[in-house]
């Protein structure tokens, strides 16, 4: 009898021990039924832009080239003083924080075919478009290298300074594997609708700086582990090297509820990782919104091993990404 009522026992405890696990797993399942998973399903069903089209990067050739073009809209939103020292012909100057309300109260978007954003760098502006984007502004663009390549005056401040070579020999090279789907973002605003979540968490986004979002490269490499560290790179680039500990996330596949979104973790410091900081910075947006502590490696893998990606064609800036196009004072 003993023995029979040890085993019921020991069957009961199994039992309990395994309803836990799933009670743990099903409690994941469930927070994406949350605001979080509402608005994960609502980005997903209309247009679904991180998994689709982002980066939309717009060439300085294709600017200049429209510079008469009515249908063509250029935002500048570096600072007054930058935009006073010299800027694209017939650009507007819009401070970040009022971008949303801009296209909101100020112009009818619908009526132009591009509306580029501008900044000093092309990171900025990449954050905000995906933004502008996730709004529902599927005419928005960023300009690549931003106003770098422009003109060489602002291409010296920004990525010529910036395009180093100083951890080309610090890279891993050995793959690091995804986690396990753990605790999900909580997100708070109070609504049920998942267009009136997404909207409050815009008017948040556009209100937090752009360089709250930077991580310099110095930081990263002398404490890693400090990070969950995204490289949003195809399998090529990441089998080269990448930083320590990095994961890889394949670009436009990587980022939805049906792949690896989950297992983003929600309790680290998230960095996304690319050639340029561009992509990533469309990716940062999208993490920011759901509620994601995230960050970008500011200049990308252009920081610390340049004359890598020079060499391979992998982004890598130089001279040539300079057009040295007329400015206006």
């Amino acid at each position: 009898m003993k023995k029979i009522t040890s085993y019921f026992a020991m069957l009961l405890m199994a039992t309990i021990l395994l309803s836990g696990f799933k009670s743990t797993a099903q409690d994941n399942l469930d927070t994406a039924k949350s605001e979080f998973g509402l608005l994960v399903q609502y980005l997903e069903e209309n247009g679904n832009f991180i998994n689709t089209e982002a980066p939309a990067l717009v060439l300085a050739e294709e600017i200049k080239e429209n510079l008469a073009n009515k249908k063509y809209l250029v935002i500048d939103t570096r600072s007054e003083s930058w935009f006073a020292y010299g800027h694209i012909k017939n650009s507007v100057n819009v401070a970040p924080a009022e971008l949303l309300n801009y296209f909101e109260k100020k112009i009818t978007p619908a009526n132009f075919d591009k509306i580029t954003i501008v900044c000093y760098s092309g990171q900025a502006a990449a954050y905000y478009t995906s933004l502008l984007r996730l709004a529902g502004y599927n005419n928005a663009y960023s300009l690549k290298w931003g106003m770098s390549s422009w003109s060489d005056e602002f291409a010296e401040k920004m990525w010529v300074k910036n395009s180093t070579n100083l951890y080309a020999d610090k890279l891993q090279t050995t793959s690091n594997e995804m986690p396990a789907i753990g605790e999900l973002p909580i997100l708070k605003t109070g609504k049920t609708d998942p267009k009136e979540i997404l909207n409050e968490r815009l008017k948040g986004a556009f209100a937090k700086p752009y360089s709250e979002f930077i991580v310099k490269t110095d930081s990263v490499f002398k404490n890693p582990s400090a990070f969950y560290i995204v490289n949003y790179v195809n399998g090529e680039k990441y089998n080269f090297g990448h930083i320590e500990g990095a994961v890889k996330y394949e670009p436009k596949a990587s980022l939805s509820s049906a792949t690896n979104l989950y297992t983003i973790p929600s309790n680290k410091k998230v960095l996304v990782n690319c050639s340029t900081g561009q992509s990533a910075a469309y990716v940062v947006a999208y993490l920011h919104v759901l509620g994601y502590d995230v960050s970008n490696l500011a200049y990308g893998s252009n920081s610390f091993m340049n004359a890598i990606l020079v060499e391979k064609g992998w982004d890598g800036f130089s001279a040539k990404e300079i057009k040295n196009f007329p400015i206006v004072e």
